[in-house]
């Protein structure tokens, strides 16, 4: 399945100006094939097309076909080249259509990438970096919606990024090809039009932490990907409401960073997980497992999550809502988190009990 995508440029916009997510993971591969011989890129539709969704328009003409390679229909082939490669002193990028089809390529990610480096004794390490697109809420239908980052957040020797902003898409690249792990980089489908200015030198630049998008006093919302959009409109919508939300952005999702998650929740006693996954065995699960064991006595009540509805995701477009987290129901949950009732709540409908903490 081949997505359209806008054919206008075939460079992106410098650093330091407004530019799209799209283009500033395009300026990223340049930078990146530009500066070490090394790097290539190759996945489907990544060369004469421009990629599916328009991430590597122009690259081909300017590095040409050997470093920017149109590879068959088979992840399990080119995910398992891309491995060689990196085995061999390359530092492959390998692009995968969208999550869903990435699951055709688990036995090479998990038995291969991911282990090689421990049953070697450290003797063979697997620089490879594969992005994959993620995510609903675009009408592609069962097949090419889902969010399945929670299951390779699950596998020891992957480090597994979730870039939300334009400056993370812009610089997240470089640090991901330095390390001697493989790296998996997800890029929501709702984020490439997204427009911002990431900085022309951010300096040295961090992948292993958490990022405090916006400051808060009363409830956490803990979110990542494209659903960050949603939890700071929700928060807008809580602070009409006197409610102030802090909203944190995971950006890494294997390692978790639960310094930066256990520091919010110890000043705002609540959390809200928005995950675009579903519910059962979530990364919104582990996170509430996380922040129960670790921070019991700070919570004021429960954690709440909001993710999907556990169907497959419908093609029709009103479904295709209703199965997402949305920003009402972010707000209505933390309501509930902070003992006040949205507006259609029953009269005398009764707060949530505190665990821990008295407040």
């Amino acid at each position: 399945m081949t997505t359209t995508h806008p054919r206008t440029t075939g460079s992106a916009t410098p650093s330091g100006r407004r530019t799209t997510y799209r283009e500033a993971m395009r300026e990223a591969l340049r930078e990146a094939m530009r500066a070490d011989e090394r790097v290539f890129l190759m996945g489907e539709d990544v060369g004469r097309y421009g990629g599916c969704f328009g991430v590597s328009l122009g690259l081909l003409e300017e590095f040409g076909p050997e470093r920017v390679r149109d590879t068959p229909l088979s992840e399990s082939a080119f995910v398992g080249a891309g491995i060689g490669a990196a085995l061999a002193g390359m530092r492959p990028v390998v692009e995968i259509m969208t999550v869903n089809f990435s699951l055709l390529a688990l036995d090479q990610i998990l038995n291969n990438a991911a282990t090689l480096l421990h049953m070697s004794g450290g003797q063979l390490p697997v620089p490879v970096v594969i992005r994959m697109t993620t995510g609903a809420g675009r009408q592609l239908a069962a097949q090419h919606s889902h969010s399945l980052e929670c299951w390779y957040a699950h596998i020891p020797g992957l480090r597994v990024l979730a870039p939300a902003t334009v400056t993370d898409a812009r610089y997240m690249l470089a640090p991901a090809l330095a390390d001697p792990d493989p790296v998996l980089i997800f890029e929501h489908g709702s984020l490439y039009n997204v427009s911002g200015e990431p900085p022309a030198d951010p300096g040295p630049f961090d992948i292993g932490h958490a990022a405090v998008r916006r400051p808060g006093t009363d409830v956490s919302l803990i979110t990542y990907g494209g659903s960050l959009p949603k939890a700071l409109a929700a928060a807008d919508d809580l602070g009409s409401a006197g409610i102030s939300a802090e909203v944190v952005d995971l950006r890494t999702l294997r390692p978790l960073d639960d310094a930066v998650l256990g520091a919010s929740v110890a000043r705002t006693h609540r959390a809200v997980v928005v995950d675009e996954g579903w519910r059962s065995g979530s990364l919104a699960a582990e996170i509430s497992a996380r922040l129960t064991e670790q921070h019991f006595y700070d919570l004021d009540a429960p954690v709440e999550r909001v993710c999907s509805a556990e169907v497959p995701m419908p093609y029709a477009r009103r479904l295709e809502q209703a199965a997402l987290p949305q920003v009402d129901a972010i707000v209505t949950a933390a309501r509930r988190a902070v003992g006040e009732p949205g507006p259609a709540a029953a009269e005398g409908a009764q707060p949530r009990a505190v665990l821990g903490r008295s407040g």
